[in-house]
């Protein structure tokens, strides 16, 4: 059984792989999303290998279509249990799942967030299913930046990428969403990484983490159907689990609409 602790160093391995790989990184090949989506389905597997821990570890693969090289991350984790203790407390239907991977960029694609995280595709390699993740450029991750007391040189903008990732968050009821799995691109982007313990079946938002919403997140918010999350997320999720989300966007909506009529726009809002 793969313990809490392995979990918080496998997740702490995919951050620190990609501050690694970022550093000595190729420079960025110009690709629009379906090419990137294209060469992560068909590009030729050059090399890997297993970073982190145990036998579900991701692998850092190098991949050629024979003019660009690139790297990107596999994981194929798929553990359910119908119970597991994590951090002291037991959790019923535990999941750790690459599919939870795949639905968060579909969902984040679906409220133009899609450029929080890295571009993900299905595919077999090393004889299973998993999940491939384009490989991001980054500077360090939001654990390194707060050691070392690095200030952003944008606060309001990177207040604002933190409120979207803090619904994001709440939205995909994603309970990982630690320092090491936030990583800070050249230009002080914030990459969302490794939802795998995501979208859980609980109908419970965590409000006191939502303060702020830009405009038009709470407009695609209030716009999502169960039908386009379906669509987009079908082969990812439960029935269930799109129940769960659809029923805690309700609650996100609800929750800034209360602080709009309370505190008024201005301070809500941007």
């Amino acid at each position: 059984m793969k313990s809490f602790r392995s979990l918080v160093v496998l997740s702490a391995g995919l951050a620190a792989l990609a501050v690694a790989l970022a550093s000595g990184a190729r420079e960025e090949p110009q690709l629009t999303v379906e090419q990137q989506k294209e060469f992560l389905r068909t590009a030729k597997l050059v090399s890997s290998r297993v970073t982190g821990e145990g036998v579900t570890a991701p692998r850092r693969c190098s991949l050629s279509d024979g003019t660009i090289t690139h790297d990107a991350l596999f994981q194929s984790v798929d553990d359910r249990r119908s119970s597991m203790e994590v951090m002291g407390r037991i959790e019923l239907n535990f999941v750790d799942s690459y599919l939870y991977n795949l639905a968060a960029y579909e969902l984040a694609t679906l409220l133009g967030l899609e450029k929080m995280m890295p571009v993900s595709v299905e595919r077999e390699l090393f004889g299973e299913r998993g999940c491939l993740s384009w490989w991001l450029p980054a500077q360090f991750d939001e654990l390194t930046r707060l050691a070392k007391k690095i200030l952003p040189p944008d606060p309001a903008a990177w207040n604002a990428q933190m409120a979207d990732m803090a619904v994001f968050s709440q939205l995909v009821r994603d309970t990982d969403r630690n320092a090491v799995n936030v990583l800070i691109g050249p230009n002080w982007e914030i990459y969302m990484i490794d939802f795998t313990r995501a979208f859980r079946l609980w109908d419970t938002v965590r409000a006191a983490e939502l303060h702020r919403i830009d405009r038009r997140l709470l407009g695609r918010l209030e716009a999502l159907t169960r039908d386009e999350v379906t669509r987009a997320a079908e082969a990812h999720l439960t029935p269930g689990e799109i129940d769960a989300v659809m029923k805690r966007r309700d609650l996100i909506v609800a929750h800034y609409r209360a602080r709009v009529k309370q505190l008024g726009e201005v301070r809500v809002l941007y």
